[in-house]
């Protein structure tokens, strides 16, 4: 495995990581972490460090939906176009393209179930080329990007070894 997916694989886990530290972890040399990190970074590997929020922890009011939506895919552009158009809105969290029923998966966030309904309603229903959509309001998070939110829950599941 090269150095790049080791050092990604590092920064997955924890992005708040030195270079030294990540250095010490991997046998290498902190400049050449370094180096190669700032090489991720400029080639957009590392897009972004993200902080993972349990927002029901906090005073914050949030609500999110998954938005399913079905399109009809736009000559010479498929679905790009209009899953552009869908995620420069700033109640959109992600916009995946999908198999199946529907074809994007939309997370949007509002302070309340009426705002996201609004939007959907009046912002993203209305685009040209969607032909319907499917709202289904997050009610807990239980796992989110890996990370487990849930905290002193004892693992019930029977262990089997071979």
């Amino acid at each position: 495995m090269n150095i790049e997916v080791k050092v990604l694989e590092i920064l997955e886990q924890n992005p708040k990581l030195s270079a030294e530290e990540i250095a010490i972890m991997l046998g290498e040399n902190k400049e050449n972490i370094e180096k190669t990190i700032k090489k991720l970074e400029q080639d957009k590997v590392i897009v972004k460090y993200h902080t993972i929020v349990n927002w029901e922890r906090t005073e914050k009011e949030v609500v999110e939906a998954i938005v399913e939506v079905k399109v009809t895919p736009q000559r010479g552009f498929g679905y790009d176009a209009i899953a552009k158009r869908i995620y420069k809105f700033p109640e959109v969290k992600a916009v995946y393209l999908l198999s199946g029923d529907y074809d994007l998966h939309v997370v949007v966030e509002g302070k309340s179930m009426k705002d996201i309904a609004q939007f959907v309603g009046s912002k993203l229903a209305p685009l040209e080329y969607v032909l319907s959509t499917a709202t289904h309001f997050i009610m807990k998070k239980y796992k989110d990007a890996g990370v487990i939110l849930e905290d002193g829950e004892k693992d019930d599941r029977e262990v089997i070894t071979p």
